[in-house]
């Protein structure tokens, strides 16, 4: 039922009134009365006896269109056991609303086409590539974990794993982070496959059209789908290959309950269809290296010759020989390096890319004076300055701080603390007069530059692809990724600066990429080496030193006090199980984490959800949130 109780997560019994015998197949929505209340349900399975001696009629079949199919009802279930949720939780985030207009479409059926076996291309440059799509068409299960090089057009390797896939008369299931990465994977599968041999899921499309397509999935109108995080429970006739690419995106985190994170749902599909599975991106996250060492998957890499042929010239501005030719280098916003690569590429009519991890204009800024930060007066919140003659404004309650005096020494001047994309853009502007400044950012997300000279200021996850590719990549303000409080600081960091030196051009046709940081940094010397595997192997390395996940299994408890305490309280945590904590979370709320071992994680996630249904059977009135291995620990 879709009762999101946790003491109620579990199958009920229920008559089917011989009116409905027909349309009451597995996999349908249904209405039922439960506790004087009529509540939506999906029908699990058909049986000729039950346990219960006294059991009510269902009320309705809502519809006869069997959307929930078995495959996802398992998968539904072990997610929720996965994440100490309730399978209601899973089904919300499975099975889109329903559209009845949609479901009374005639579909045209699955059209067989003979797919010929795709040949290798690019997977070439990879010494295990070329067995990785054998295995595909002959209908194995490989496993995967693929490191990409600079410059790869990695939606047409996936297209082309695809259709490997497809030749072995078996479907497959992609998800990516955000639109534009799905637009990109949506047009190289028309090129590969056709049109109309696959779909795309994202909560985007609006209510009709995505229920357009996960009813084209469900029937087996089309046998590939492929769509951002809601398309993770998408049901696939004939599974046979499960990929995610770029898996480090926090987008494929899921924010409602129970929290679940693409990658974990693909690969448990994986698992329970016994299907191959394809983990790519630029960098590697220590999850994905987790499987390689572990031997659930093998890692896909090119060869170092083939890796130094393809990669621009990557340089640091922080280490010992910069700083003898540039002393300045070390606080130096865009040290004489970083100005020598722009104007060279811009010479030669290439466009440069620079990355700049803040957008807006100065979204920080402090007194000129004492330096001290400025807060609002009102809310205490960070004041910003939106434009070069505007006046500061809090980040938080949008409150103008027109007349702002330093609390601490009077001054009533500001400097920059952080510079964002548009003060940059700015900068940029008046030292290159008469070069095209274009920016890139929440605001607007260019997909693409043309040829020719131009200057591109993005934040990370919104730099355009340049046709022919950048003839220079600068990464500033670095300090401001790799100082993050966050366990995932170096592993992002190196995530979004690899997104951006891959779009440059190799070194042999001019393309240089220039990372304003220490070159002892290790994200920085993996980014130099363009090694994602040593730096994920350096980093889970480290997690399991210090007991961190994925070394280990993390479950964070969150609320008010009185009700954590009475939540742990219940629980009847397993052995070896550690409590950290607590630490302050929002407002007047705290957070306790639970740690234990990998082979205790079920353990932990039941003994979790059990004492949230003793909590939710008493009627507890503060709500407790449950994340288990959240991608934020503190």
């Amino acid at each position: 039922m879709d009762v999101p109780l946790a003491h109620l997560d579990r199958p009920f019994d229920y008559l089917v009134p011989q009116a409905f015998s027909a349309d009451a197949v597995p996999g349908v929505r249904v209405k039922v009365r439960f506790a004087g209340q009529l509540v939506d349900g999906w029908l699990l399975e058909r049986t000729g006896r039950s346990d219960h001696p006294r059991l009510a009629y269902l009320d309705k079949v809502v519809s006869p269109v069997p959307v929930l199919a078995p495959e996802v009802a398992q998968l539904a279930r072990v997610v929720a056991d996965r994440y100490a949720g309730s399978m209601a939780d899973v089904l919300r985030l499975a099975v889109p609303p329903r559209h009845a207009r949609v479901e009374k479409e005639i579909t045209a059926g699955l059209r067989t086409v003979d797919q010929p076996m795709p040949e290798p291309e690019g997977w070439r440059d990879y010494p295990a590539g070329p067995a990785l799509l054998r295995a595909l068409a002959d209908g194995r299960a490989p496993r995967a974990v693929w490191s990409a090089l600079p410059g790869e057009d990695w939606a047409a390797r996936y297209a082309t794993a695809v259709a490997a896939t497809v030749t072995a008369g078996r479907g497959a299931l992609v998800v990516v982070a955000d639109g534009r990465d799905l637009d990109r994977l949506d047009a190289a599968l028309s090129a590969r496959l056709g049109a109309g041999r696959h779909v795309c899921l994202s909560a985007a499309l609006g209510p009709a059209r995505r229920y357009r397509a996960f009813l084209a999935a469900r029937r087996g109108d089309v046998s590939v789908v492929i769509g951002t995080r809601a398309a993770m429970f998408a049901p696939v006739d004939r599974l046979g290959l499960v990929a995610i690419w770029d898996d480090g995106d926090d987008l494929h985190a899921e924010p409602r309950a129970p929290y679940p994170h693409a990658r974990e749902v693909l690969l448990t599909r994986a698992q329970l269809a016994e299907v191959g599975a394809l983990v790519g991106g630029y960098a590697r996250t220590a999850e994905a290296q987790l499987l390689v060492e572990t031997g659930w998957a093998r890692e896909v890499i090119a060869d170092r010759a083939v890796l130094r042929e393809r990669t621009p010239a990557i340089v640091p501005t922080g280490d010992d020989p910069q700083l003898a030719r540039d002393p300045g280098a070390a606080t130096a916003r865009l040290p004489s390096l970083a100005w020598t690569a722009a104007r060279e590429a811009l010479r030669t009519d290439a466009p440069v890319l620079v990355q700049v991890p803040r957008r807006g204009y100065l979204p920080s800024v402090a007194c000129a004076q004492c330096r001290t930060p400025a807060r609002c007066p009102h809310c205490a919140g960070p004041l910003a300055l939106p434009s070069a003659g505007g006046s500061p404004a809090c980040r938080w309650c949008a409150r103008i701080a027109a007349a702002y005096a330093c609390p601490h020494c009077g001054g009533r001047r500001l400097r920059a603390s952080v510079t964002g994309a548009r003060r940059t853009a700015e900068e940029l502007g008046r030292a290159f007069p008469g070069v095209p400044v274009r920016t890139s950012g929440r605001e607007e997300v260019l997909v693409d530059v043309p040829g020719g000279a131009g200057l591109v200021i993005a934040t990370p996850g919104a730099e355009p692809v340049a046709d022919g590719g950048y003839g220079a990549v600068l990464l500033l303000d670095t300090w401001a990724l790799l100082t993050r409080a966050d366990l995932r600081a170096g592993e992002e960091a190196l995530r979004r600066w690899t997104a951006a030196a891959a779009l440059a051009r190799r070194a042999s046709d001019g393309g240089r990429v220039v990372v304003v940081a220490d070159g002892a940094l290790a994200p920085v010397q993996a980014l130099l080496r363009w090694d994602a595997g040593w730096f994920a192997a350096r980093e889970l390395a480290e997690r399991r030193e210090l007991g961190f996940p994925p070394a280990v299994r993390m479950a964070s408890v969150t609320g008010l006090p009185a009700a954590v305490a009475d939540l742990l309280a219940q629980a009847c945590l397993p052995d070896g199980a550690e409590l950290l904590g607590p630490v302050p979370a929002d407002g007047e709320r705290e957070r306790m984490l639970v740690r234990v071992s990998r082979a205790r994680a079920v353990a932990l996630a039941g003994a979790l959800h059990a004492a949230a249904g003793v909590r939710s059977a008493r009627k507890a009135t503060e709500p407790v949130r449950l994340q288990v291995d959240p991608l934020a620990l503190f």
